[in-house]
């Protein structure tokens, strides 16, 4: 594990870093179509009167090389929190140098300080790598659920009904 790479909250004054390494997701993940969020959505999201997501940085001295975005869920079942994993990235010079496993440590560790009971992620079909990872972390794929989204049109459908 890579020890030259240091982990730290984002606070305000990196939005437009997270916004530059969701961008290097997303194509990454070839949906970069897909990204519509601004620096002040995510200001908002993070740090506004009504934040409701975290990310932690990797920094390799002043560069930021990765990133992950998790926010709170609950489970009814277990009748607990659980930290939900919504992005992963790692810049692909730094894949493979323990970057990856040092940031999802660390929101474990977040995890069971918080009392969840529960820490979860969704991981594209198509990306064996990261699948091969995960669950080399031991963490087990919920192959009985299936995610549905409402989105545009449909969300603003069901919500006029």
């Amino acid at each position: 594990m890579t020890t030259n790479v240091d982990l730290r909250l984002a606070g305000p004054e990196h939005v437009s870093v997270v916004l530059s390494l969701i961008r290097q997701l997303a194509e990454y993940e070839r949906l970069a179509h897909e990204v519509v969020a601004t620096e002040q959505l995510l200001h908002d999201r993070l740090f506004g009167p009504q934040a409701n997501a975290e990310v932690v940085l990797a920094w390799a001295g002043e560069q930021p090389i990765g990133f992950a975005l998790f926010f709170h869920n609950v489970s009814t079942f277990i009748g607990r929190r659980g930290l939900y994993l919504e992005d992963l990235f790692v810049d692909p010079a730094w894949r493979g140098h323990g970057v990856g496993k040092r940031l999802l440590v660390h929101l474990a560790k977040l995890a069971v300080e918080r009392g969840c009971g529960r820490f979860e992620c969704a991981v594209l079909d198509w990306n064996e790598p990261a699948i091969r990872f995960y669950e080399s972390l031991g963490a087990k794929p919920m192959s009985d659920w299936i995610i549905y989204r409402l989105s545009g049109d449909a969300l603003v459908q069901l919500a006029d009904v």
